[in-house]
């Protein structure tokens, strides 16, 4: 089976694991953009998927104005359109909260995470054919988690009980997918998507590397992201332009 294929087998299986989850308070609203946002997603694996490659990056699990709007890890819809070429109809999740919209395209809100990821990516390879020639980027779980208020919640912040009930089904998801990418390394996106890694690539065979998250609420990104980003590709053994 082509990569490709094998990819999209192992992500409708991870969104319908995900689906069948049950969440509780804090937690009152959960989008899936594997889901309703299939369309894009499909796309980016189609395009830009590539086995036995230098490193897939790994993000915690989608922004609001990112992959939930898009379909696309770190999502910020000018690097999706206008850089990655890619861009298709966003459906709406099923239980919306009122400030947390879902625009697809049409988001006028862009995502700075996502803006440095795919910006470095560009500065160090001009263009997407050539980044992902070395490179693959997804995120570790797949869902965006809101409070009944609107705020953002991440993976690590969810109650044990369910917290473990979703890296069971992220973590086989992931191993799946690194076997079949075939990485030399893996570069966790923040602390928490390091941790992971560390429990998944070594019994693979590959290495893992951590590198600070590009988000502007981490102060060790406002000097410029791009300085970490290029130590993690140096250490990962990729020959930066």
């Amino acid at each position: 089976m082509a990569i490709v294929d094998q990819l999209i087998e192992i992500t409708r299986t991870l969104s319908d694991a995900c689906d069948r989850l049950a969440f509780e308070p804090p937690v009152a609203h959960v989008y899936n953009p594997l889901s309703y946002a299939w369309a894009p997603y499909e796309q980016y694996l189609c395009r830009y998927a590539n086995g036995g490659i230098d490193a897939v990056l790994v993000g915690m699990n989608p922004g609001p104005y990112g992959m939930l709007q898009t379909g696309v890890p770190f999502g910020d819809v000018g690097m999706v359109r206008d850089w990655l070429g890619i861009e298709a109809p966003v459906a709406q999740p099923p239980d919306q909260h009122p400030k947390r919209p879902v625009l697809g395209f049409a988001v006028r809100r862009g995502e700075v995470s996502g803006r440095r990821v795919w910006g470095w990516a560009r500065e160090r390879f001009g263009s997407p054919e050539r980044f992902f020639a070395h490179c693959f980027v997804t995120n570790y779980c797949p869902l965006g988690l809101f409070a009944a208020d609107g705020a953002n919640l991440t993976p690590d912040g969810l109650k044990s009980a369910q917290r473990d009930a979703l890296q069971a089904v992220c973590d086989d998801a992931l191993q799946r997918s690194l076997e079949v990418l075939r990485p030399r390394a893996v570069v966790g996106i923040g602390r928490f998507a390091e941790q992971r890694l560390q429990e998944i690539a070594p019994a693979l065979g590959i290495r893992v590397v951590g590198v600070t998250h590009p988000s502007p609420a981490n102060p060790r990104a406002h000097g410029g992201w791009s300085p970490h980003m290029d130590a993690a590709a140096t250490e990962c053994g990729m020959q930066l332009t």
